[in-house]
Protein backbone atom coordinates (compact mmCIF):
# COMPACT_ATOMS: atom_id res chain seq x y z
CA UNK A 1 0.00 0.00 0.00
CA UNK A 2 1.37 3.54 -0.99
CA UNK A 3 2.40 5.52 2.02
CA UNK A 4 0.00 8.38 2.91
CA UNK A 5 1.94 11.85 2.29
CA UNK A 6 0.27 14.77 4.34
CA UNK A 7 1.26 18.37 2.61
CA UNK A 8 0.20 21.82 4.01
CA UNK A 9 0.10 25.08 2.79
CA UNK A 10 1.19 28.00 4.50
CA UNK A 11 1.09 31.80 4.49
CA UNK A 12 -0.22 35.19 5.68
CA UNK A 13 -3.72 36.43 3.99
CA UNK A 14 -3.21 37.36 0.65
CA UNK A 15 0.39 35.47 -0.02
CA UNK A 16 -1.72 33.17 -3.05
CA UNK A 17 -1.45 29.81 -1.15
CA UNK A 18 -5.04 28.23 -1.89
CA UNK A 19 -4.82 29.22 -5.79
CA UNK A 20 -2.42 26.21 -6.46
CA UNK A 21 -4.85 24.11 -4.47
CA UNK A 22 -6.40 23.27 -7.78
CA UNK A 23 -3.00 22.35 -9.39
CA UNK A 24 -1.09 20.29 -6.72
CA UNK A 25 -4.42 18.25 -6.62
CA UNK A 26 -4.57 17.45 -10.50
CA UNK A 27 -0.77 16.89 -10.42
CA UNK A 28 -0.99 14.24 -7.91
CA UNK A 29 -3.64 12.28 -9.14
CA UNK A 30 -1.89 12.10 -12.83
CA UNK A 31 0.08 10.21 -10.34
CA UNK A 32 -2.14 7.67 -9.56
CA UNK A 33 -2.64 8.99 -5.81
CA UNK A 34 -5.94 9.58 -4.24
CA UNK A 35 -6.16 13.12 -2.28
CA UNK A 36 -7.98 13.97 0.38
CA UNK A 37 -8.40 18.11 0.23
CA UNK A 38 -9.22 19.72 3.11
CA UNK A 39 -8.20 23.27 5.16
CA UNK A 40 -8.16 24.83 8.66
CA UNK A 41 -9.75 25.55 10.48
CA UNK A 42 -12.29 23.62 9.00
CA UNK A 43 -12.53 20.01 7.28
CA UNK A 44 -15.52 18.69 9.63
CA UNK A 45 -18.98 20.04 10.66
CA UNK A 46 -18.04 20.74 14.15
CA UNK A 47 -14.58 22.20 12.77
CA UNK A 48 -16.38 24.15 10.51
CA UNK A 49 -18.44 25.89 12.80
CA UNK A 50 -15.72 26.47 14.87
CA UNK A 51 -14.32 28.24 12.17
CA UNK A 52 -16.38 30.64 11.91
CA UNK A 53 -16.79 31.54 15.52
CA UNK A 54 -12.43 32.11 15.51
CA UNK A 55 -12.92 34.39 12.09
CA UNK A 56 -15.78 36.70 13.31
CA UNK A 57 -15.86 36.90 17.10
CA UNK A 58 -14.18 38.62 19.76
CA UNK A 59 -12.09 36.71 21.88
CA UNK A 60 -8.96 36.71 23.73
CA UNK A 61 -5.51 34.77 22.41
CA UNK A 62 -5.91 32.05 24.50
CA UNK A 63 -9.81 31.18 24.25
CA UNK A 64 -8.83 31.48 20.29
CA UNK A 65 -6.25 29.40 20.60
CA UNK A 66 -8.48 26.57 22.24
CA UNK A 67 -10.70 26.45 19.81
CA UNK A 68 -8.11 25.94 17.13
CA UNK A 69 -7.01 22.84 18.43
CA UNK A 70 -9.98 21.76 19.39
CA UNK A 71 -11.17 22.09 15.71
CA UNK A 72 -7.59 20.68 15.11
CA UNK A 73 -8.48 17.36 16.88
CA UNK A 74 -11.46 17.00 15.42
CA UNK A 75 -10.17 17.26 11.81
CA UNK A 76 -7.27 14.55 12.45
CA UNK A 77 -9.17 11.79 14.23
CA UNK A 78 -12.47 12.21 11.63
CA UNK A 79 -10.55 12.95 8.57
CA UNK A 80 -6.74 13.35 8.31
CA UNK A 81 -5.73 10.30 10.12
CA UNK A 82 -8.14 7.87 8.28
CA UNK A 83 -6.82 9.65 4.99
CA UNK A 84 -3.72 9.05 5.53
CA UNK A 85 -3.77 5.10 6.79
CA UNK A 86 -5.77 4.66 3.52
CA UNK A 87 -2.55 5.92 1.89
CA UNK A 88 -3.93 9.11 0.25
CA UNK A 89 -2.21 12.28 -0.30
CA UNK A 90 -3.90 15.14 2.25
CA UNK A 91 -3.69 18.61 0.93
CA UNK A 92 -4.15 20.90 3.64
CA UNK A 93 -4.70 24.72 4.04
CA UNK A 94 -2.85 25.67 6.86
CA UNK A 95 -2.62 23.37 10.06
CA UNK A 96 -0.57 24.10 13.24
CA UNK A 97 1.76 26.37 11.88
CA UNK A 98 -0.54 28.94 11.39
CA UNK A 99 -1.56 29.03 14.74
CA UNK A 100 2.03 29.54 15.83
CA UNK A 101 2.42 32.30 13.16
CA UNK A 102 -0.98 33.98 13.99
CA UNK A 103 -1.83 33.47 17.60
CA UNK A 104 1.56 33.09 18.80
CA UNK A 105 2.83 35.93 16.65
CA UNK A 106 0.61 37.56 15.59
CA UNK A 107 -1.31 37.65 18.67
CA UNK A 108 1.97 37.19 20.56
CA UNK A 109 0.60 34.56 22.52
CA UNK A 110 2.82 32.11 24.86
CA UNK A 111 4.23 29.95 21.93
CA UNK A 112 5.11 27.48 25.15
CA UNK A 113 1.04 27.13 25.82
CA UNK A 114 1.03 26.77 21.89
CA UNK A 115 3.61 23.61 22.02
CA UNK A 116 1.71 22.46 25.06
CA UNK A 117 -1.45 22.04 22.98
CA UNK A 118 0.46 20.77 20.07
CA UNK A 119 1.18 17.93 22.07
CA UNK A 120 -2.22 16.92 23.65
CA UNK A 121 -4.21 17.24 20.09
CA UNK A 122 -1.10 15.69 17.53
CA UNK A 123 0.67 13.27 20.01
CA UNK A 124 -0.73 9.77 20.85
CA UNK A 125 -0.36 8.56 17.23
CA UNK A 126 -1.69 4.60 17.10
CA UNK A 127 1.22 3.34 14.87
CA UNK A 128 3.96 6.21 17.56
CA UNK A 129 2.62 7.07 20.80
CA UNK A 130 5.55 9.47 21.14
CA UNK A 131 5.40 10.78 17.74
CA UNK A 132 3.62 14.18 16.76
CA UNK A 133 1.51 14.39 13.46
CA UNK A 134 3.28 17.45 11.46
CA UNK A 135 3.02 17.49 8.33
CA UNK A 136 5.44 15.49 5.74
CA UNK A 137 6.35 18.51 3.40
CA UNK A 138 4.93 22.37 3.78
CA UNK A 139 4.97 24.90 1.77
CA UNK A 140 5.22 28.03 3.21
CA UNK A 141 4.38 31.05 0.40
CA UNK A 142 6.75 33.98 1.64
CA UNK A 143 5.54 37.08 0.54
CA UNK A 144 5.93 40.94 2.21
CA UNK A 145 2.68 41.87 4.32
CA UNK A 146 2.79 45.08 2.06
CA UNK A 147 2.13 43.01 -0.87
CA UNK A 148 0.37 41.09 0.42
CA UNK A 149 -2.26 43.60 1.97
CA UNK A 150 -2.52 45.44 -1.82
CA UNK A 151 -3.40 41.89 -3.31
CA UNK A 152 -5.99 41.33 -0.50
CA UNK A 153 -7.40 45.21 -0.92
CA UNK A 154 -11.47 44.96 -2.08
CA UNK A 155 -11.41 41.15 -2.74
CA UNK A 156 -13.73 40.42 -0.80
CA UNK A 157 -14.82 41.67 3.04
CA UNK A 158 -12.68 40.70 5.26
CA UNK A 159 -12.63 38.53 8.25
CA UNK A 160 -10.96 39.79 11.12
CA UNK A 161 -7.62 38.35 10.83
CA UNK A 162 -7.75 39.70 7.27
CA UNK A 163 -8.60 43.20 9.04
CA UNK A 164 -5.56 43.43 11.23
CA UNK A 165 -2.81 46.12 10.70
CA UNK A 166 0.24 45.55 8.71
CA UNK A 167 2.40 45.54 11.64
CA UNK A 168 -0.02 42.55 12.68
CA UNK A 169 1.13 40.60 9.25
CA UNK A 170 4.73 41.31 10.31
CA UNK A 171 4.58 39.58 13.18
CA UNK A 172 2.86 36.56 11.71
CA UNK A 173 5.64 36.31 8.71
CA UNK A 174 8.05 35.93 11.70
CA UNK A 175 6.32 33.67 13.19
CA UNK A 176 6.45 31.59 10.00
CA UNK A 177 10.11 32.09 9.56
CA UNK A 178 10.99 31.42 13.35
CA UNK A 179 8.59 28.02 12.67
CA UNK A 180 10.31 27.42 9.11
CA UNK A 181 14.01 27.38 11.05
CA UNK A 182 13.46 24.91 12.87
CA UNK A 183 11.75 22.82 10.60
CA UNK A 184 13.73 20.92 7.44
CA UNK A 185 10.13 20.03 5.98
CA UNK A 186 9.43 23.72 5.12
CA UNK A 187 9.66 24.31 1.65
CA UNK A 188 10.05 28.44 1.12
CA UNK A 189 8.43 29.81 -1.81
CA UNK A 190 9.21 33.34 -3.18
CA UNK A 191 5.14 34.34 -3.41
CA UNK A 192 5.87 38.06 -4.91
CA UNK A 193 6.57 36.92 -8.25
CA UNK A 194 3.68 35.98 -11.10
CA UNK A 195 1.69 32.54 -10.43
CA UNK A 196 3.31 30.64 -13.28
CA UNK A 197 6.76 31.24 -12.08
CA UNK A 198 5.51 30.57 -8.42
CA UNK A 199 3.87 27.18 -9.81
CA UNK A 200 7.18 26.20 -11.06
CA UNK A 201 9.00 26.96 -7.82
CA UNK A 202 6.43 24.54 -6.44
CA UNK A 203 6.67 21.66 -8.68
CA UNK A 204 10.54 21.57 -8.45
CA UNK A 205 10.26 21.40 -4.85
CA UNK A 206 7.90 18.39 -4.72
CA UNK A 207 10.13 16.65 -7.34
CA UNK A 208 13.78 17.42 -5.51
CA UNK A 209 11.68 16.27 -2.25
CA UNK A 210 10.46 12.76 -4.39
CA UNK A 211 6.84 13.71 -3.85
CA UNK A 212 6.36 13.70 -7.28
CA UNK A 213 8.33 11.40 -9.55
CA UNK A 214 6.60 11.61 -13.27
Amino acid sequence: MTAGLFLTLEGIDGAGKSSHLDALEALFRAQGREVTRTREPGGTPLAETLRGLILEQPMDALTESLLVFAARRDHIVQVIEPALARGDVVLCDRFTDATFAYQGGGRGFDADVLSTLERWVQGGRPADPDALLQPDITIWFDLAPEIAAERLAGARVPDKFESQPVEFFRNVAAGYAARAADAPRFVRIDASQARDQVWHQIEAALRQRGAVTQ
